[in-house]
């Protein structure tokens, strides 16, 4: 695939906070800024997501995620996970399970992810990662 951006949890909670709290932040700057570009999520980030709201948020969370199109996790997902895995294992480096999920998407459909949690992807070969400081720590 190649064009596009990955956001990440941590990108689209902050996405959310700012246009619940009616804040022109950092991360609608940074869509602002990216306007031309593709903007996809994961499978894994929508299921993030969708864990963090009552079971009659369907609603809310469809409408939320409906401005990006949601990557699946198919063989090639499959595959990155398991060479990202046993590398990471292999030099004590393991991160989340579903940031490995996340960053293998990345890799597969070889597209950048934005993500404000840059220290645990950043361990990840071969990921392109593009920082964003959204509107808490991470």
């Amino acid at each position: 695939m190649g064009g596009g951006l990955i956001l990440e949890t941590t990108f689209l909670i902050d996405l959310e906070r700012e246009l619940a709290e009616d804040i022109d932040g950092p991360t609608q700057a940074f869509l602002r800024e990216h306007a031309s570009e593709p903007l996809y999520t994961t499978a894994t980030v929508a299921g993030e997501l969708a864990a963090g709201l009552p079971p009659d948020g369907q609603a809310r969370w469809e409408s939320f995620l409906s401005p990006f199109h949601v990557l699946p996790c198919n063989r090639d997902v499959a595959w990155e996970y398991g060479r990202i895995y046993s590398y990471l294992r292999q030099n004590g480096m393991l991160i989340g399970t579903n940031d490995l999920w996340i960053a293998a998407t990345a890799i597969a459909f070889d597209m950048p992810l934005v993500s404000r949690n840059v220290t645990e992807f950043r361990r990840v070969p071969g990921l392109r990662l593009i920082s964003h400081a959204g509107s808490s720590g991470g």
